[in-house]
């Protein structure tokens, strides 16, 4: 593969403007602004966002990082069926669901989206689909359970896998009826995926605690790289060749994996250290991690906080400084 420097050779290139869309390593100095420039590929790290409306944790999430919504879950003084929307910037409330319920799995968009099984209490198999305004009532999957997690594009096709005690089922949303497909290998429960398709999808971490990752392509569930830490609890965000793993209850509640379709990574840590959070986004690059439950001295508190990844090329300008 070539480099920059093969291709443009080692003067810097004089700019008036800086170009429109730069290749890692490439230098240049831009006349207007009497700057050298430059750009690398950041490797990622967590930025604080603002606040949720409502600190909650084992909620559901869905969307990306800069239009996501996050929905239901548990916090003081009860389990919640508060929906919000956030822009890239902040969070509103939106219309709520029809049932309060916590550990449920969620998946699709922030405009098209479902909110399936969950604690009602007790273990429910109730789906709820979300068309950008309000929640509706449609059919029940076929086996009522929580803690378990779901991928989809939208509310016309996902999947939703796993749960406690610990399950191994997957079933299969069309947009009119849940189909029992193929199985996981392993029953998880307290596990996060990641998955933007109904097709392609990843799940990793257990309870009590494990480093077990499974990808799905569509028709089966097979067995690939390990965290290199066991986890439970955790958030999870992307798709099943470009994931983030983030937060959860062991071994470090800040711990980032960042996975790249073969292996996982050790990335920079989340700044707040939280379990049972949600998470949402389209790749390693770029995610949310929402929510969660925040260690305290006086036990655990539901969480409002709201954290930015961001990774990949980035430009930088030189100083004499």
């Amino acid at each position: 593969m070539s480099t920059y420097k093969q291709i443009a050779g080692t003067d810097i290139e004089v700019l008036s403007s800086d170009p429109a869309n730069p290749v890692e390593g490439q230098v240049w100095y831009n006349s207007t602004s009497n700057t050298v420039k430059a750009v690398f590929n950041d490797p990622g790290s967590w930025s604080t966002s603002n606040d949720m409306n409502t600190g909650r944790y084992a909620s559901a999430a869905s969307g990306t990082q800069t239009a996501a919504l996050v929905f239901a879950g548990y916090s003081f003084p009860g389990v919640q069926v508060v929906t919000e929307s956030y822009d890239g910037t902040s969070w509103t409330e939106v219309n709520d669901l029809n049932t309060a319920r916590y550990w449920l799995a969620g998946a699709g968009s922030q405009t098209s989206a479902l909110a399936m099984n969950g604690d009602v209490p007790p273990s429910s198999n109730a789906v709820e689909s979300w068309n950008g305004t309000s929640w509706t009532t449609i059919t029940s999957t076929n086996t009522a359970k929580e803690r378990s997690e779901g991928a989809g594009a939208d509310n016309t096709s996902v999947i939703v896998m796993g749960g406690f005690s610990p399950d191994t089922r997957t079933e299969l949303w069309n947009g009119s009826a849940w189909t029992i497909v193929n199985s996981l290998n392993t029953g998880r429960t307290a596990f996060a995926s990641a998955g933007a398709s109904a097709t392609a999808a990843l799940v990793f971490g257990d309870a009590p605690v494990s480093n077990a990752t499974e990808s799905w392509n569509g028709t089966s569930w097979t067995t690939v790289s390990s965290l290199n830490e066991s986890v439970t609890e955790s958030g999870g965000a992307g798709t099943n060749t470009s994931a983030l793993n983030f937060g959860g209850d062991q071994p470090d509640q800040t711990i980032t994996e960042s996975w790249n379709g073969s292996s996982w990574s050790i990335g920079n840590s989340l700044n707040t250290g939280r379990y049972t959070l949600s998470g949402v986004g389209s790749n390693n690059t770029a995610a949310l991690a929402i929510g969660g439950r925040a260690p305290s001295p006086i036990g655990a508190a539901a969480s409002a906080a709201t954290e930015e990844w961001n990774a990949g090329p980035s430009t930088i300008t030189f100083s004499d400084s």
